[in-house]
């Protein structure tokens, strides 16, 4: 029997909501066996500047987060975590080590500095490659920085914090790019529709800006347009 797709989070779905579309890369040819770490490198050197959130303004709150990515037995995987039951906010939901800026510090130390905190992550093992377009979140009017990064193999001495991780996860990039994995929904708001994306991973739901953030990060590195 196949293991199950899809996990315990909680989705705010609105009652106007309808499918999207295909995944951005569905036609693409190098999808199966996923890409490697020399395809990510050289993806991100010739991304150019991202693009700016809409609430990225002087004095708005920012967070950056940290995408991890290293190779291990011919695949490129991503490092994820869940978070714990008992935070205020986002309960159990998936998503990157990171958080909010502490002062003035470059949002990229502020990513470092967030994934040793939460899973023990040496930043000096960590070579960041680039940065994925910017986000706003909608309940908050903050705006996060997405690092990409690239790690010298898969990491021994990763350890959740429990005061904010409950577990973190290991995922590789071939099985995002998997059939009926990536999915999209169109979500009505007031007269407006915005498209939110969702991976369904074994026993985990990947939702909104972290899933926003990983198919910017698939679609570039295959070479495929997104919005």
């Amino acid at each position: 029997m196949s293991e199950q797709r899809g996990g315990p989070q909680r989705i705010p779905r609105p009652h106007a909501n309808r499918p999207g579309a295909h995944a951005p890369w569905h036609d693409a040819s190098d999808r199966v066996q996923g890409p490697t770490i020399a395809q990510v490198r050289a993806a991100m050197l010739a991304a150019g500047p991202a693009r700016r959130a809409p609430a990225e303004h002087e004095g708005a709150r920012a967070a950056a987060v940290l995408v991890p990515l290293y190779e291990h037995e011919g695949q490129v995987w991503v490092i994820l975590t869940r978070r714990a039951s008992h935070l205020r906010s986002h309960q159990g939901e998936v998503s990157f080590p990171g958080g909010g800026r502490d002062g003035d510090e470059p949002l990229e130390r502020t990513a470092l500095r967030e994934a040793e905190e939460e899973i023990g992550l040496d930043p000096a093992q960590v070579e960041v490659v680039g940065e994925l377009d910017h986000l706003s979140t909608v309940t908050s009017g903050a705006f996060i920085v997405p690092f990409v990064g690239i790690l010298d193999g898969r990491p021994s001495t990763l350890v959740a914090s429990p005061d904010e991780v409950a577990a973190i996860l290991h995922v590789p990039l071939a099985e995002l790019l998997a059939e009926d994995v990536y999915r999209e929904e169109l979500w009505g708001f007031d007269d407006t529709e915005r498209p939110i994306f969702f991976f369904e991973l074994v026993g985990d739901t990947v939702w909104g800006a972290t899933a926003s953030m990983l198919r910017r990060l698939l679609a570039l590195v295959l070479g495929v347009p997104v919005d």
